[in-house]
């Protein structure tokens, strides 16, 4: 224990976490819906950041902490993923270790409580990155993941916001509201003792989504990415143009290639770079010095974030 306690006094720790940006204006948002997403949010954090502090794995640490998000209905992954037009909840999510640069991720699975540890079980028992639909639940089957009957996903408030999307035949951007409904992406991004980062990401998609629609959550370097030599960054917000931007990836790239610092690479491709091509949404990202960064362009996000370095909070807005 002495040994780990020096470790960690020479190793920063860190975790930062996110349920989603763009959020419930501070209008609609009364004391006890904001009490409710906070204290989700906040057993998250604590549950992450206990792995750290033990001396746990980056990778150990945020999938604790995503599981615990997909967990709450109150966001838009695991329990509380949206309904597709279809009626149904086709999940994506993904992982990636800094250390190794090995990656996992699912996309549009059914039925599994906790889509972060399948694209896990990807990453480590697959010999690939990324599996989808059927073939992805068949591969789930294989590695003995329980299949939950639909009423574990729903959801009378998420059952509304599906018809009202239905009524106007669009689809729903999983980071803005109709009326005052908000479901977001989840994610995480740690540094542990060792140094090593990780990040993972999961989401329901977009509400009334058709087509096996497919976000930037579960796409490396899109929606989520690590890597040692740079940082940890997990996504939310709107997907296509995270894709189109590559913007987990453009985060490290500007640190690795232009000596950008974490917060600089992460405000240039957040408030400037993202804007530019029309994308709005967030991001949180660790390096391996123990820094976080939590940039957001719309109204708000929720997060959170815990370091050895001092910072402890849980924000919904600016």
């Amino acid at each position: 224990m002495a040994n780990l306690k020096s470790q960690i006094s020479n190793q920063k720790i860190a975790l930062a976490l996110h349920g989603g940006a763009g959020t419930i204006t501070r209008a609609l948002m009364d004391e006890a819906k904001e009490a409710h997403y906070k204290k989700d949010l906040q057993a998250a954090l604590d549950a992450g950041y206990a792995v750290l502090l033990h001396g746990g794995a980056a990778l150990d640490a945020v999938e604790l902490t995503v599981k615990v998000l997909e967990d709450s209905p109150l966001f838009n992954a695991g329990k509380g993923a949206v309904f597709t037009n279809s009626g149904t909840h086709e999940m994506d999510a993904s992982i990636m270790d800094g250390k190794t640069l090995q990656a996992g991720a699912v996309a549009s699975v059914n039925g599994i409580k906790n889509p972060i540890s399948l694209a896990r079980a990807v990453m480590e028992k697959s010999g690939h990155v990324m599996l989808a639909g059927v073939g992805a639940e068949n591969f789930a089957k294989e590695q003995g993941f329980a299949f939950l009957p639909a009423d574990y996903f729903y959801d009378e408030f998420r059952y509304k916001q599906w018809q009202e999307a239905k009524a106007t035949g669009a689809m729903q951007l999983d980071h803005t509201p109709l009326n005052e409904k908000k479901f977001g992406t989840v994610g995480a991004v740690a540094c542990d003792v060792h140094g090593n980062v990780a990040a993972a990401t999961s989401t329901g998609g977009m509400t009334n989504k058709k087509y096996g629609r497919v976000g930037d959550s579960p796409i490396i370097g899109a929606g989520n990415y690590a890597n040692n030599s740079t940082c940890a960054v997990s996504c939310t917000g709107s997907g296509e143009y995270f894709i189109r931007g590559v913007v987990a990836y453009d985060v490290s790239c500007l640190m690795e290639y232009k000596g950008l610092s974490l917060q600089e690479a992460c405000d240039t491709v957040v408030h400037n770079r993202l804007l530019k091509i029309g994308g709005d949404g967030g991001l949180v990202a660790a390096d391996a010095k123990g820094n976080v960064a939590l940039p957001f362009n719309t109204e708000g996000m929720y997060r959170a974030a815990r370091t050895s370095l001092g910072v402890d909070f849980v924000e919904i807005y600016k």
